[in-house]
């Protein structure tokens, strides 16, 4: 099992967050954050968010450190990654 965790860089509700993402399968991304008591509200689209706080938690369980670049990488190259879906008019139209 690989996981994959960028640096918490993203800034939200007066944290930093981090990604933490597979490259094989949600399956294999939720069995990880279960083994760290990530509460399942936490998963959004393709990943998780991960405050700083629990970075080094996510490391020590095995968690790969990369990039935030190597993140989107690594789910395009996977075919998990999921965009959000983009909701207002069209300019134009």
């Amino acid at each position: 099992m690989t996981v994959y965790i960028d640096p918490a860089a993203w800034p939200g509700h007066g944290r930093l967050w981090s990604h933490l993402i597979s490259d094989v399968s949600y399956d294999e991304l939720h069995a990880f954050a279960d083994e760290l008591d990530v509460p399942r509200r936490a998963f959004e689209r393709d990943h998780y968010d991960i405050p700083a706080h629990r970075y080094a938690d996510a490391v020590r369980a095995g968690a790969v450190e990369v990039s935030s670049r190597e993140v989107v990488r690594l789910l395009h190259g996977a075919g998990l990654r999921r965009r959000k879906k983009y909701v207002g008019r069209r300019v134009g139209r």
